[in-house]
């Protein structure tokens, strides 16, 4: 998802530990003659840069792979229990 689809569209859920956020977008696009769902997941964490404004980055220190595991954990069962049996798993 390219930083101006983010910046118009909002992700359906976040989960949030510390400062570490995974965000879940929905894209619909159509199959034949049926419309597909497909989740995207976007992890990142906050911090405050040097004049005290809030930045992000995708990169972690050790300590906080906790954390990274638990919002991508959480992220995986919210989008599998939308899911249906006779689908396919998301891209």
């Amino acid at each position: 998802m390219s930083q101006a689809d983010t910046q118009t569209k909002k992700p359906v859920k976040t989960f949030r530990a510390g400062g570490v956020e995974a965000s879940i977008w929905k894209n619909e696009t159509q199959e034949g003659d049926r419309k597909v769902s497909r989740y995207s997941i976007r992890i990142h964490k906050q911090y405050k840069d040097k004049e005290g404004n809030f930045a992000q980055t995708d990169y972690f220190f050790p300590n906080q792979l906790p954390l990274l595991s638990l919002v991508a954990a959480k992220a995986y069962e919210w989008v599998m229990l939308r899911t249906s049996d006779d689908q396919e798993i998301p891209a």
